[in-house]
């Protein structure tokens, strides 16, 4: 079956692991041209190695999203490289996550630089190749944090992914003439320093699962690449504006 996506061109920041590598693989596996960025080299490049063996093509741009040019420089490569853009998935994100008193300027500028900065950065910066192309999809990040009813110690985080949110519904409504949908999607995935945050809760792990209806952590490529892989698709040609939890069912968006 085909995914619709065939020979489109896909940018995936934070791809050299977890949910952003489980992402780029979906993609590549599902016939998009997938440029994989992120700050570490080899990261990147055991990511591309995972597409290569697979059947799919994937470029690398070592690069941070907190500089404007190293934003830029992402989308210069991946246009050199592949000729356009199609597809934009704003994965990376660096954040403090610490009670509300112990966040610093510098603390709080990360969170904010590597979140609904960077997200703002990169669409713009694709803005024009995917009107030129006729329209194109991107993807943001929000997270169940900023939706609990105790937010304890994600002050910054929660605001810098309701920011994010924010940006998305502007965005949908500014682009939709044309051609370019904006959705996000709140995903509970399995990314190395998540699985390791949960490793560590005194706890354990399954007083945290219990909270998920699904009793488990969302897989980074078939669960979360899945419902990215349907969102910039065809099949989801008048989704738009929309922020689509992918957690099991864990938190309550209504």
């Amino acid at each position: 079956m085909s995914s619709g996506i065939e020979g489109k061109v896909a940018i995936v920041t934070g791809a050299g692991q977890g949910v952003g590598q489980g992402i780029a693989i979906a993609l590549a596996k599902a016939g998009a041209k997938v440029m994989l960025a992120g700050k570490t080299e080899s990261k990147l490049k055991a990511t591309q190695a995972i597409i290569a063996e697979a059947g799919g093509e994937a470029g690398t741009v070592s690069a941070d999203v907190s500089s404007p040019a190293d934003i830029a420089a992402i989308v210069e490569a991946t246009v050199s490289t592949f000729g356009g853009v199609d597809i934009l998935v704003n994965n990376a994100q660096q954040a403090v996550l610490a009670p509300f008193n112990d966040i610093d300027d510098a603390g709080m500028m990360m969170t904010f630089e590597t979140g609904p900065f960077a997200s703002f950065r990169m669409m713009k910066a694709v803005y024009p190749h995917m009107k030129k192309r006729g329209g194109g999809a991107i993807i943001n990040f929000a997270s169940s944090t900023a939706m609990n009813w105790d937010t304890s110690g994600t002050a910054v985080y929660s605001g810098a992914k309701q920011a994010v949110r924010a940006f998305t519904r502007a965005a949908a409504s500014e682009w939709g003439p044309d051609g370019i949908r904006v959705n996000t999607i709140a995903p509970l995935g399995g990314s190395p320093s998540f699985l390791a945050w949960l490793d560590a809760k005194p706890e354990g792990p399954d007083a945290y699962l219990s909270t998920v209806p699904m009793r488990r952590i969302g897989d980074p490529e078939t669960d979360i690449g899945a419902a990215v892989l349907f969102l910039v698709g065809p099949a989801a040609g008048y989704i738009t504006g929309a922020t689509i939890p992918v957690d099991g069912g864990q938190a309550n968006w209504d």
